[in-house]
Protein backbone atom coordinates (compact mmCIF):
# COMPACT_ATOMS: atom_id res chain seq x y z
CA UNK A 1 0.00 0.00 0.00
CA UNK A 2 1.44 3.43 -0.88
CA UNK A 3 2.23 5.84 1.61
CA UNK A 4 -0.46 8.50 0.05
CA UNK A 5 -3.29 6.02 0.84
CA UNK A 6 -2.04 5.39 4.57
CA UNK A 7 -1.98 8.81 5.01
CA UNK A 8 -5.36 9.46 3.24
CA UNK A 9 -7.36 6.18 5.21
CA UNK A 10 -5.07 7.04 8.36
CA UNK A 11 -8.45 7.46 10.52
CA UNK A 12 -9.62 3.84 9.40
CA UNK A 13 -6.04 2.12 9.58
CA UNK A 14 -5.33 3.57 13.52
CA UNK A 15 -7.07 0.90 15.40
CA UNK A 16 -4.75 -1.68 13.28
CA UNK A 17 -1.88 -0.01 13.85
CA UNK A 18 -3.00 0.51 17.86
CA UNK A 19 -3.33 -3.26 17.78
CA UNK A 20 0.29 -3.90 15.93
CA UNK A 21 2.48 -1.37 17.91
CA UNK A 22 -0.17 -1.01 21.36
CA UNK A 23 3.36 0.19 23.08
CA UNK A 24 2.65 3.28 21.50
CA UNK A 25 -0.12 5.76 22.87
CA UNK A 26 -2.92 7.72 21.14
CA UNK A 27 -1.40 10.82 21.19
CA UNK A 28 1.43 9.54 18.73
CA UNK A 29 -1.34 8.20 16.80
CA UNK A 30 -2.95 11.48 16.96
CA UNK A 31 -0.22 13.20 15.93
CA UNK A 32 1.25 10.73 13.15
CA UNK A 33 -2.07 10.80 11.19
CA UNK A 34 -0.11 8.37 8.40
CA UNK A 35 3.53 10.05 8.08
CA UNK A 36 5.06 7.10 8.22
CA UNK A 37 8.71 8.79 9.04
CA UNK A 38 7.01 9.86 12.02
CA UNK A 39 5.99 6.43 13.03
CA UNK A 40 8.86 4.93 12.33
CA UNK A 41 11.27 7.49 14.42
CA UNK A 42 8.05 6.89 17.48
CA UNK A 43 9.03 3.24 17.00
CA UNK A 44 12.76 3.78 17.25
CA UNK A 45 12.55 5.37 20.80
CA UNK A 46 9.67 2.94 22.22
CA UNK A 47 11.19 -0.02 21.15
CA UNK A 48 15.10 1.12 20.69
CA UNK A 49 15.25 -0.42 16.95
CA UNK A 50 17.30 0.82 14.59
CA UNK A 51 15.94 3.06 11.98
CA UNK A 52 16.05 0.62 9.16
CA UNK A 53 13.73 -1.88 11.18
CA UNK A 54 11.48 0.85 11.74
CA UNK A 55 10.83 1.94 8.58
CA UNK A 56 10.80 -1.71 7.92
CA UNK A 57 7.78 -2.51 10.23
CA UNK A 58 6.09 0.23 8.45
CA UNK A 59 6.71 -0.34 5.71
CA UNK A 60 5.33 -4.20 5.99
CA UNK A 61 2.48 -2.89 8.08
CA UNK A 62 1.39 -1.13 4.89
CA UNK A 63 1.81 -3.88 2.28
CA UNK A 64 -0.48 -6.37 4.99
CA UNK A 65 -3.34 -3.45 4.09
CA UNK A 66 -3.46 -4.65 0.64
Amino acid sequence: MNKDIIAGNWKQLKGKAQAKWGDLTDDVFDVAEGDSKYLAGKLQEQYGWQRERAEKEVDEFGRTLN
